[in-house]
């Protein structure tokens, strides 16, 4: 099964409905969108979507019910599964526009339900509209996260003005039913937002309780960025819950590994090391969305040639649920070197080509061929080698081809061709670049 996961970040559904045929060529099997929950429609701004306003109503900038409808059926009639990003740690920041601005939706939004009764009922996911959804009884005390290394701080207070939901038994009920009825429309997993500010027994009663979520793909968002915040929130929720998560640990590693002094051989095997999540339990990646999108997380960007490098170490390694990152240039608006950084990523050559070689040995066993501070070689089964050279020279690798099929391979990245005919054989790899060599037979 294609397990490869598109993040269409900021993508209209009728977008996806145009593009499901093509994602599928491409080779994704899995696309992960925005939060569909009822958020501003008139609000472009990507983190708009982060700031719900109602469970009960799919509607957002990025379309309805009915184009969600349409953009799931055509992945699906594609082969492509459809996974939905979830906020249950908070609500949306609406202090400064209404006074009651602790009751979810609001008179206002209840009002507007009644008054535009049937285009509400048609984005309707569940429940009953004429009343209210969370009231002020329903949020921890008002206050925001001050030290933000502080467990108990980051599970309890606010994250910058946004309303923290307590785990009462209304709370858990609600989200659950709002699962039930994501399940009931398709989808087929789902990314936990924020997951490190919700107490560990949340997660438990929302996601990890009954078999509501059995069959689903889930994982979540921990976002660290050293050893020491990967100890205090991710490790533990990696022993306290059945969940994957986004391997921020591996994504440390990798930019040690590829940054100026730093070593490849740290990407021989780091969750060996503590250095990545276990294989089974990672969503791998060179880019999440808030890392360039907010400026407190953009110290953890790689450079772009060296995130093309982490590309395809993490589409040519075995191990993990790899997440492709793609935009609409959003983050240009702030920083004009982003510029079509993201954008058209999904699609590009060089993506394709990478997505072409994690597909052709997809659960084939990794083997070390060469390693040093600079370049790195491995054999994915018998049928495929991966080579990274990081350096700004031209290097070269010699390695024994035994347990390697002989005859005709070619690069998918570059589309060059060599022969292997037994013994030793030795590789050039040119500075900066890597190549993914399929055997052709």
């Amino acid at each position: 099964m294609r397990d490869v996961i598109l993040h269409a970040f900021n993508w209209r559904y009728e977008e996806l409905t145009e593009q499901a045929g093509e994602i599928a060529a491409a080779g994704y099997g899995a696309v992960l969108i925005p939060p569909p929950l009822y958020s501003d429609p008139l609000g472009a701004e990507w983190w708009q979507r982060y700031q719900p306003k109602d469970y009960r109503i799919l509607r957002s900038h990025l379309g309805g019910k009915r184009e969600l409808a349409a953009a799931m059926a055509a992945l699906h009639a594609a082969g492509v599964r459809l996974y939905a990003d979830v906020v249950f740690n908070h609500m949306a920041n609406e202090k400064g526009s209404r006074a009651d601005c602790y009751n979810f939706p609001g008179e206002a939004e209840l009002a507007r339900y009644r008054a535009e009764r049937n285009e509400f009922e048609a984005d309707r996911l569940y429940g009953d509209l004429d009343n209210g959804l969370f009231c002020g009884w329903d949020f921890n005390p008002m206050g925001d996260i001050a030290n933000w290394h502080s467990l108990e701080e980051s599970q309890t207070r606010w994250l910058s003005g946004l309303p923290d939901l307590t785990l009462n038994d209304w709370v858990v009920a609600q989200q659950r039913q709002a699962l039930a009825a994501l399940n009931a429309l398709g989808f087929d997993g789902y990314r936990i937002d924020a997951v490190k500010h919700m107490p560990e027994l949340h997660i438990d009663r929302v996601f990890e309780s009954g078999d509501l979520l059995a069959s689903k793909f889930l994982f979540g968002e921990s976002l660290t960025s050293n050893d020491h915040e990967e100890h205090l929130f991710l490790w533990p929720l990696l022993g306290n819950s059945e969940l994957s998560y986004y391997d921020f640990p591996l994504h440390e590693t990798m930019r040690r590994a590829f940054a100026p002094g730093g070593s490849l051989c740290e990407l021989i095997d780091p969750a060996a090391n503590g250095q990545a999540l276990p294989w089974w339990r990672a969503v791998t990646f060179s880019v999440t969305h808030d890392i360039p999108y907010n400026d407190g997380f953009r110290s953890q960007m790689l450079q772009r040639q060296d995130e093309y490098l982490a590309n395809a170490y993490i589409l040519g390694r075995d191990g993990g649920v790899p997440l492709l990152f793609s935009d609409h240039n959003e983050s240009a608006q702030k920083f004009a070197d982003d510029r079509d950084r993201w954008a058209g990523f999904w699609n590009r050559t060089d993506t394709r080509a990478m997505l072409a070689f994690h597909n052709a040995v997809h659960g084939e066993p990794q083997r070390l061929l060469h390693a040093d501070d600079g370049l790195l070689l491995f054999a994915r089964g018998e049928r495929g080698i991966v080579a990274i050279n990081k350096s700004g020279d031209w290097r070269t690798a010699r390695f024994d081809c035994f347990g390697l099929n002989l005859g005709s391979w070619r690069c998918q990245l570059h589309g060059h061709e060599l022969h292997l005919a037994g013994g030793l054989f030795e590789l050039a790899i040119p500075p900066r670049q890597a190549q993914l060599w399929l055997w052709q037979g």
